[in-house]
């Protein structure tokens, strides 16, 4: 446009130019047939300029006749009342674990456990070799047996006043004095052998046959498979909404579906580096459900209303997310800005309007323009 207006300045000054020489010369000449030639291609030019600057036609609209009707399924999307949530970060944990040690130090001469076995309350996850304690034990073992006859002999002698008082009690304080190192010996020995505390699943080997043992070195770690909870740090801005036996929702991955647990216990001071209180809540058994999983637990903070769609009415195109709606029996995509997930629909922030009609089954296959039909 501006192109063409400068053109048009360019040729009026020709025009002011030769109107002036004709007026100095005084010759009646006719003016040059070229001067005037641009008026008819200005006027074309004119015409395909502003032609050019009105509005494109739509190519939705060319392409939907020839589009072929598609049977979807239409629903009024209206604002709902929900619970307004927030999510904090967990893992699921065995209620009933434990990390098994040796009480004495020695070289592992067994442990007939592997990853994953179950095994029962009592039996045998480790053996040390405590050749040194058993020696021990037999000595105190030794002694008990010679004291317990002195002692016998003693009482006996006692009854035909043969010995003494004092004789007679310095023959029973050896006596239980042996039987007491006896006992400890054999409490010694006792700690050589390593056994499960409950029945449950081996989760982790720290050690193998050959290994050194000693007080304080993990051996085994054993965990309940049936009994689960979800332990979350939940900020204290939010804890004040969490109870003891309340309901809670919780997702976690690998797991589909939302959970529901109890709140079975809740710390009664927080953390003074994170500032969050523990919390735990006790899950149901699921197919798929085990620990060390990552999951949400979902606290309530208060109630809202929102717009919520079907979660298939929601089209993934690339980045973008797109819902269909319907207009004149033709589908209109709009991009919307999608927000939490409230069980099997999706809440949307924003692209939609209080009673649009969103197609909530079919989406995925429509193009923009394309004719509908509600089945």
């Amino acid at each position: 446009m501006k192109r063409f207006f400068n053109f048009l300045r360019s040729s009026r000054r020709q025009e002011a130019l030769i109107s002036s020489r004709a007026i100095l010369t005084d010759k009646l000449e006719p003016p040059d047939v070229g001067c005037y030639s641009f008026w008819p291609i200005a006027v074309l030019a004119a015409a395909l300029c502003f032609s050019g600057c009105g509005a494109k036609p739509e190519h939705s609209k060319a392409n939907s006749s020839i589009l072929p009707t598609a049977a979807v399924r239409i629903q009024t999307i209206q604002r709902k009342p929900q619970t307004i949530t927030e999510e904090v970060v967990g893992t699921v944990r065995a209620k009933l674990h434990a990390t098994l040690e040796a009480k004495l130090s020695g070289r592992i001469d067994k442990l007939p456990v592997v990853l994953g076995q179950r095994v029962k309350a009592g039996e045998l996850v480790a053996r040390l070799d405590a050749a040194e304690i058993n020696a021990r034990l037999e000595q105190a073992e030794a002694s008990l047996e010679q004291a317990e006859r002195d002692w016998k002999r003693s009482s006996t002698l006692f009854e035909q006043q043969s010995v003494t008082r004092a004789e007679r009690d310095g023959a029973e304080s050896r006596h239980r004095v042996a039987k007491g190192a006896a006992a400890e010996a054999k409490a010694m020995m006792s700690y050589a052998e390593v056994v499960a505390p409950f029945e449950g699943v081996v989760t982790k080997k720290w050690a193998d046959v050959g290994d050194f043992a000693a007080p304080g070195k993990p051996l085994v770690s054993i965990e309940d498979p049936s009994a689960l909870q979800l332990e979350a740090d939940v900020p204290q801005a939010i804890a004040t909404h969490v109870h003891r036996d309340a309901r809670l929702a919780a997702r976690v991955d690998g797991v589909r579906g939302e959970l529901s647990g109890t709140v079975s216990e809740i710390a009664p001071t927080a953390d003074s580096v994170s500032r969050t209180i523990r919390v735990k809540v006790d899950l149901s058994k699921q197919p798929g459900l085990s620990s060390g999983q990552f999951a949400r637990l979902v606290v309530p903070v208060g109630e809202g209303n929102s717009m919520r769609v079907p979660l298939a009415a929601v089209v993934q195109r690339g980045q973008l997310e797109i819902v269909f709606t319907v207009a004149n029996q033709h589908a209109q995509w709009r991009l919307v800005r999608t927000g939490k997930r409230v069980g099997e629909e999706m809440e949307i922030l924003s692209g939609l309007r209080a009673g649009d009609a969103v197609v909530v089954e079919g989406a995925a296959q429509l193009t923009d323009g394309q004719p509908v039909e509600a089945r």
